[in-house]
């Protein structure tokens, strides 16, 4: 009987899946006339799209005049456009100026009297004051050098009852916000971030990934014996793969597990705030080979205006998305020619352009915005600062080159609700099915017209009323005066 239960709740479960399978899983994307760039409709349809950047030019070793770059990891461009690409395959720092030459390498370091070095560093930050940080993977720890590269301080081996007696510190990547608190990516730590005090010291884990429970395996967990179950993997957190730190000190953090929030940004209390009012969850790709699966995001690089990307590594495409959550376009991909990559690994915004760097062939892509990518930006840029006037004419621009961009739309009718059109607000949430910003739309014109047209709405109904009692009034008289006509 027991058997017979198994199998039959084998059967449904299943069932359940291929149906699931069938009615909502993605196909192949594409855009419809074969372009590499595309966007999504608001029925998650792939549409055509401009694009948005161009690669006009690769950076290497031979081109800077030094070694290859050795399986390179991660790479930082500051404010003033210098490039820090780290090259773990050779244990230093590449430094690079704007016009792509090369400035310094760091592969050492003085401490306590004698020269240091690293050993599979893989990642790095530089503060706004030049300082630079990177996650020496290889020796444990996290090297802190000024503007000089200088050694400010070694954080190594953290003591801390939150962590595991034998925890092995392995950071892979690192952030510092404004108050000099370090963030620290480490492999094999399930709790989130591992924070750091200006002095070094391990403070707490924030942001935890959420557990991910697959239904099925669930079941049977619960079906199974204690020996089956102590066979069967355990529901742990998913990793994040990366992050970033924006101006206002939030962090922008990224997941491989492809669900709804596999893109995250962190408050102080490691809250996640960020907001998915878009079409569909930020998360890549919503419609792709259940072979290959859903996009695997290992990169994310935060600019200003809350505007952010990620990089999937699984079809090499990089995703841009505007604070509220909508895609405004994606670039890149798999292949050899110019613009595509073999193994990208990192992603950053260089002023208005874009770096992709591939770990593999030990080279920069660097790419130039266009025409239509620029003018896209900006809009979300302008709305943010709130230049609604200056927004909505971009947004037209835009429109007018991309007229499948439906969140154009959309962005349109919320810089016409913050100068107080709410009737050409509505027009244009309804053509991008904004509904929420349409709802707000609608009552805010409701509102308006009621004040507008309130005297004459007043009077309307108090000659309403006062008819309406005159007819009451007449009613009784004429009532009383037939009854005394039959006396």
């Amino acid at each position: 009987m027991v058997k017979k239960l198994y199998k039959l709740s084998a059967f449904l479960l299943a069932a359940m899946f291929f149906l699931l399978h069938i009615s909502t899983g993605p196909g192949t994307v594409h855009a419809n006339n074969g372009s590499d760039s595309y966007n999504y409709s608001f029925w998650g349809e792939s549409v055509p799209a401009p694009a948005a950047f161009q690669a006009t030019k690769l950076v290497n070793g031979a081109s800077l005049g030094i070694d290859a770059l050795r399986e390179p990891n991660d790479l930082y461009v500051t404010s003033d456009n210098f490039i820090y690409v780290m090259d773990t395959g050779n244990n230093r720092v590449v430094i690079i100026d704007e016009e792509f030459h090369l400035v310094d390498t760091i592969d050492s370091f003085l401490h306590d009297g004698n020269n240091d070095t690293f050993s599979n560093p893989r990642g790095l930050f530089v503060t706004d004051d030049k300082h630079v940080l990177i996650a020496d993977t290889g020796n444990h720890r996290v090297v802190h050098l000024d503007q000089d590269f200088n050694l400010v301080k070694i954080v190594d081996e953290p003591q801390s009852d939150l962590l595991r007696d034998d925890f092995v510190f392995q950071p892979v990547k690192v952030v510092v916000d404004k108050a000099n608190r370090i963030y620290v990516l480490a492999s094999g730590v399930f709790d989130g971030f591992m924070e750091f005090d200006i002095e070094g010291d391990f403070t707490t884990f924030i942001g935890a990934n959420r557990v991910q429970v697959d239904p099925i395996e669930y079941f049977w967990r619960r079906v199974a014996t204690r020996e089956q179950r102590s066979q069967m993997r355990m529901f742990i957190p998913t990793e994040f793969s990366n992050l970033d730190i924006n101006d206002q000190g939030f962090i922008y953090a990224s997941s491989t597990d492809g669900a709804d929030d596999s893109i995250k940004k962190l408050n102080a209390r490691g809250t996640d705030i960020l907001r998915r009012e878009g079409y569909f969850s930020p998360v890549g790709d919503i419609r792709y080979d259940y072979d290959l699966g859903p996009s695997r995001l290992i990169d994310i690089a935060v600019t200003d205006s809350e505007i952010y990307s990620v990089l999937d590594s699984r079809r090499g495409r990089i995703f841009t998305y505007d604070g509220d959550g909508h895609l405004m376009y994606m670039f890149g991909g798999l292949g050899n020619q110019l613009g595509k990559f073999n193994t990208p690994i990192a992603i950053d915004w260089f002023g208005e352009d874009f770096l992709v760097l591939d770990r593999a062939l030990g080279e920069i892509t660097v790419f130039r915005s266009t025409d239509y990518g620029r003018t896209l930006t900006e809009a979300v840029r302008s709305y943010y600062r709130g230049d609604e006037e200056k927004a909505n004419y971009l947004f037209e621009q835009t429109i007018n080159m991309n007229a499948n961009l439906d969140f154009a739309y959309s962005g349109i009718g919320k810089a016409l609700l913050r100068q107080g059109d709410y009737y050409g607000a509505m027009h244009h949430f309804e053509q991008s099915y904004d509904r929420n910003n349409y709802s707000k739309a609608f009552l805010l014109y409701r509102n308006e017209v009621l004040r507008q047209h309130f005297s004459t709405i007043m009077t309307g109904i108090m000659l309403i009323a006062v008819g309406y009692l005159s007819f009451k009034i007449y009613r009784k008289v004429t009532r009383r005066r037939r009854g005394f006509s039959i006396e």
